[in-house]
Parts: C-alpha cells; structure tokens; sequence
C-alpha cells in the first residue's frame, strides 16, 4: 500500500472533530448554559433539571455500548452520519417542549445519537494512526467538545437576550440546525479505515501492515466477546467510571451555581463557560501527547489531579479569582480523561475493535454520569447550595486519581 505525503487520515481526524462539535459540544454541553434560561420558562426545579441531564446521559449510555459494536460491524461512516441527523432533529425537537415528559424525551434522543456518534469518532484515531500517535490523534477529535462548548458558550447568550424567556427555544432550533450541515460534511468526508483508501495508518511502516491494518467488513460476535473477556477492559471501565460520575456534576451545574446561588449574570456565565471551550479545544491534544509520553496510568493520574483541584476551588472560593482559576484549570484538562481512555481501548484491543472497545468502557463512565447529575440536583435542593455537590465531585475525581495509579500496561 502507498503512503502519500499528505495523509488521508488527517481529514478523517478532522471530520471527527467535527464530529464531536456536534455531539458533544452541542448535543451536552450547551444544555450547562441553556439550564437557567429553561428553569426559568418551564418552571423545573433543580432535581428535574439534573434528571433531564440524566436522561441524555441514559440515552447516551446505551448507545454508546451499542454504537461502538455497530461501528466495528457497518462501519464507522454510516453509524455516525445517521446518528448526527438524529441529533440535529432532536435539538430542533427539545426547543418545542412544554412539559417535563416531552423534554426528558428529547434529551434522551438527543443522548442516543450523541453515544452513537462520540464514540465511533473517537475510536477513529486508534484505526487511522499507529499506536505511538494515537493519543495525540485522538486528542484532535476531542478538541471537537472544546470547540462546540465555545461555540455554545458565544451563541446561545447573544440567542437569549435578544429573545427574552423564550429564547431557548431558538437556541436549540438553531443548534439543531448546525449539526444537520455538519451531518452532510462528515458523510461526503469521512472513511471508516485506512485500506479504504489503500493506506497504512499515519505512522506505520510496512512491516505494520498485517497487525495495524484490520481486514474484511465485519467483525464478528466471537471477536466482540474478546472485549468484555479481558479483566483489564474492566479496570479501565472502573477507571472511567470515576470520570462520569465527577466532570458532570459540575457541569451541569456550573452556570445554574453563578447566576441563581452566587448572583451573576447570564452573560457572565456564558462567557466564563466559552473560555472553558476555548481552552479545552486544546486539551485532548495536550492530554493525549502526555499520556503517549508518560504513559495512560500516569497521565489519568496527574489529569484526574487537576481536575479534582478545579472542581474543589469552584465549591470553597466563592470569588471572581476562584470562579476564573476553577474554570481555567477545568478547560486546560476537561477531555484529557476521554481521550486518555479511547487511546487506551486502542491499546488493548487492537484498532480494529477500538470502537466496541470505547463502548464498552463507556458503560461504566455512562453509569458515573447518568446518575450523578439528578444526585448533585439532590445535594443542592437538600442542602439549599451547590457547595456540597462541587466537594463531591472533587472527592471522586482524586479517587479516580489513585485508580489510574493501578492501570497496567497492555501486553504487546
């Protein structure tokens, strides 16, 4: 196979992240900026704001799983195009809703494409680029999340102001209507693996072609069973799973807590919130180098450090400096756990079964995340201040911090 000078993959990498954009960036985060404009026009109290988070996380959950096998069975190109059409209909869907039912409903659909689109994209730097890059490719796909929380951060405050109670709404229909064209880019660019191309992956040479390049369509029920047979796919699962149940939390809360507790204004959440996009755009790339560098045990580590540092500061310095530096902290390590974990799935699957792989572990980071934000909702109501739910978050975040310490290596 020929290699060329200007790499195919590279495109692939990109449609990922634009991928995510979407997904992620506007399928899950804008929904932290959208919460107090939609507690506001439908009347929802915390709890039922942080069970609308639970149920697109739910959705996700599931077909994160799903998704990831059906993206090793049909390919990764059609998985994800059907899932961003998906997205973009239920974004326009959720700005209709009237009742707690029906928005539950559409942050559930949303959720199901937003699993079934993530993880197939993420999983695209273990099959288009050798192992020794794969973390820094796979942090150009999550800079997607960064990207798409910027740009929420910019747009939906400008959206609400002009349109008063009621612009959430527009929000979504306009959210909604940019993962449509982003839908129609991905499917004329995007390519499942690098011998539909006739290429080895970024990185190989051609002593690699035999292990690095999967062959034939499918893969079959036998091959999937390898994935939940390994105990280390599990550990890496329990890894993750401290991620999910700490990053949402303060997420979802993180606007809800400076406008309705501290007193702040919309736009001064949206725009602390846009530079948490700006700079996490960047931190997947950061994250996935070091972690190719130290090493997946290591870089969760020292990534899960700073992020339960963030999360500690957001709940105890109830000041400017505390909001800004919290924020800062946040956004320079906000995607690093995620990629870390898909580059990591590469690892000890092989790139073939990187995506059923991403899945699986995603279970256990969805079941951290789906039931963590109706819990922090829980705190805050019970407790009459976000504090307690911020401490919590940070408490598991340095507990995932000593798990990452017991991550073995993969056999070669």
């Amino acid at each position: 196979m020929n290699q060329r000078k200007f790499h195919y993959g590279w495109i692939v990498i990109f449609m990922g992240m634009l991928t995510t954009i979407a997904a992620h960036g506007f399928g899950r985060m804008a929904y932290t900026i959208l919460l107090p404009a939609m507690k506001d026009g439908l009347k929802f109290d915390y709890t039922q704001l942080g069970l609308l988070g639970t149920g697109n996380f739910v959705g996700y959950l599931t077909m994160a799983i799903i998704g990831g096998f059906l993206a090793a069975r049909f390919g990764t190109r059609i998985v994800i195009t059907l899932a961003l059409v998906l997205l973009g209909i239920t974004l326009m869907l959720t700005g209709l809703a009237q009742s707690f039912g029906f928005a539950f409903s559409m942050r559930f659909l949303t959720g199901l494409a937003n699993g079934a689109a993530y993880v197939p994209a993420m999983a695209l730097g273990s099959a288009w680029f050798a192992m020794k890059r794969r973390g820094f490719a796979t942090g150009i796909v999550s800079g997607g999340i960064g990207a798409g929380t910027l740009i929420s951060g910019l747009l939906v405050p400008p959206i609400l102001s002009s349109y008063g109670i009621e612009g959430w709404r527009n929000a979504w229909y306009i959210l909604g209507g940019i993962a449509l064209v982003i839908a129609a880019i991905v499917f004329v660019l995007i390519r499942s693996r690098p011998d539909e191309k006739g290429l080895l992956p970024v990185g190989a040479s051609e002593k690699d072609a035999p292990p690095a390049i999967p062959t034939g369509p499918k893969v079959s029920t036998l091959q999937w069973s390898t994935v939940y047979r390994k105990r280390s796919m599990w550990f890496l699962g329990l890894v993750y799973f401290f991620y999910g149940s700490s990053y949402i939390i303060y997420m979802t809360f993180f606007a809800a807590y400076l406008v309705k507790e501290i007193g702040l204004t919309q736009a001064y959440a949206g725009g602390l919130w846009a530079m948490v996009g700006a700079l996490s755009t960047f931190c997947g790339v950061l994250w996935g180098g070091i972690s190719d560098r130290l090493g997946r045990s290591r870089g969760a580590a020292l990534a899960y450090l700073v992020l339960g540092a963030a999360y500690i500061i957001y709940a105890l310095i109830k000041v400017p400096f505390g909001f800004y530096l919290s924020a800062i902290l946040f956004g320079l390590t906000a995607w690093s756990i995620p990629t870390i974990m898909a580059a990591a799935a590469g690892d000890f699957v092989g790139p073939r079964l990187a995506a059923a792989g991403l899945g699986f572990i995603t279970l256990f980071f969805g079941i951290g995340q789906a039931v963590a934000p109706a819990f922090g909702g829980y705190l805050a109501d019970l407790s009459g201040s976000f504090t307690l739910p911020f401490l919590v978050a940070g408490g598991i975040s340095l507990a995932g911090m000593v798990a990452s310490l017991f991550l073995k290596k993969p056999a070669a």
